[in-house]
């Protein structure tokens, strides 16, 4: 293992590398989010004198655990640390080479998850000539929170602020500002789209797997949501009162109310957009940050410079919902209807291809289950309880390999998505 030197704006970073790939781990894309930049826009990084050791995780954003929120089937590692907006690198090397950048946003219903989860391990895109980056953004109530005097969406600001600086600075570690994928799997599959209907030409390709494309909050139930947490916190809804809860303790929070928006899908409680997107807190369509509604505004033309994969697992909601013709049925309606939606509005526009994995865990009940893709993209298998003993490694070669082709030259390799020829690749069914 060699310790490698890298060079940013804001001061150098000693990464390792080992069997090929250069691995750099925790370094700051943004001021912590502390004290008054809690619930504020992202911050400029402070420079720091001499070199930054990156070779550990970086601190992960105040979380509930994955088991409570049905993903406990993923690893989950939960790292100390207020400087949690943070990003990830593997690189094959630190050179001049312009290579292809894919960046990764993980999912986690928009209140869990990190990128220090073992099954998000870069190394396998980066052996096949990618550089793969990974990141950290504020979750729940201080990611999502619609408050008072304070900027809406700033989960989706920071993940702005982390693309700004792949822009900025991932030449210096061997890859291309010019050809940046920007992905993610469920909820971050949802920032995909959401970032995507900005159009801000950060990013040239775009993957969105398992995403649920109608999930977005208005701001009358954001709101609504906001006012519930406080007054189970016990404070007013408000950034000050807010700020007077420990990160931890509103990262629970936060989470009872989405599962309690599970438990009972009401929308006389708690809005319908809320119920629609089964989730307490996201994407908010305030107005300046969020325009417009992601899916409407990619309905509309949105994103339509950008190559599109997106796609969907056949069993979505298989370990969630009990009754199999009613977990089917959301499938559809959830998911796999409005990626086909968004595919067919793309007519004349950048290359779409759409997908269904139909590898089915050996799990009683899970199917082809929401997140089972995950290690056969990253072809890292056995991070997953869904996997069972022997999942078939030819298989994660075979779609991490896709991935990279996508990533590489903007085509999976299999026919786009065309009015006439509305073809869908079938992964491992």
């Amino acid at each position: 293992m060699t310790e490698v030197l890298a060079r940013t704006a804001s001061g150098r970073v000693r990464g390792r590398q080992d069997d090929g790939v250069v691995r750099f781990l925790g370094v700051p894309y943004a001021a912590a989010p502390r004290g008054s930049g809690r619930f504020a826009a992202p911050a400029p990084v402070r420079p720091w004198p001499g070199v930054r050791e990156a070779t550990e995780f970086g601190g992960t954003a105040p979380s509930a655990s994955l088991h409570r929120t049905g993903l406990g089937f993923l690893v989950e590692p939960a790292v100390a640390g207020a400087e949690y907006l943070n990003l990830n690198v593997w690189t094959p090397g630190v050179d001049g080479a312009r290579r292809p950048v894919l960046v990764w946003i993980h999912g986690g219903s928009h209140v869990t998850g990190s990128s220090a989860q073992p099954i998000y391990d870069g190394r396998a895109f980066a052996a096949r000539g990618i550089v793969f980056v990974s990141l950290n953004y504020r979750l729940g109530a201080e990611g999502y929170a619609q408050l008072p005097g304070v900027p809406a969406n700033r989960g989706l600001l920071d993940q702005l602020a982390a693309l700004d600086w792949v822009r900025r600075e991932i030449a210096g570690f061997g890859g291309d500002p010019d050809r940046i994928t920007v992905s993610g799997s469920s909820a971050g599959a949802g920032s995909v789209l959401a970032l995507l209907s900005l159009d801000t030409g950060r990013f040239r390709r775009a993957v969105a797997q398992s995403a649920a494309p109608r999930s977005a909050l208005s701001t009358v139930d954001a709101e609504r949501m906001a006012k519930e947490l406080a007054g189970l916190a016990g404070v007013p809804a408000t950034a000050e009162g807010l700020a007077e809860v420990e990160p931890g303790r509103l990262a629970e929070i936060a989470t009872d109310l989405t599962l309690a928006v599970l438990a009972d899908p009401d929308p006389l409680r708690w809005g319908e957009t809320v119920v629609a997107s089964s989730m307490a807190f996201g994407p908010v369509v305030d107005g300046q940050v969020l325009p417009r509604h992601p899916f409407h505004a990619l309905l509309a033309g949105a994103g339509r410079d950008v190559e599109l994969l997106l796609g969907t697992n056949s069993d979505e909601l298989g370990l969630l919902v009990r009754d199999e013709g009613v977990a089917a049925a959301l499938t559809e309606q959830l998911f796999r209807e409005p990626a086909y939606t968004i595919a067919e509005s793309r007519t004349g526009a950048a290359a779409t291809y759409l997908y269904e994995f139909g590898w089915r865990s050996p799990l009683p009940g899970a199917g082809a289950a929401h997140g089972l893709e995950l290690g056969f993209v990253f072809d890292n298998l056995g991070h997953s309880g869904l996997e069972g003993d022997k999942p078939p490694a030819e298989l994660a070669r075979e779609v991490n390999g896709n991935w990279v082709s996508f990533v590489t030259h903007g085509d999976p390799g299999w026919p786009r998505f065309t009015e006439e020829t509305p073809f869908v690749r079938w992964l491992g069914g």
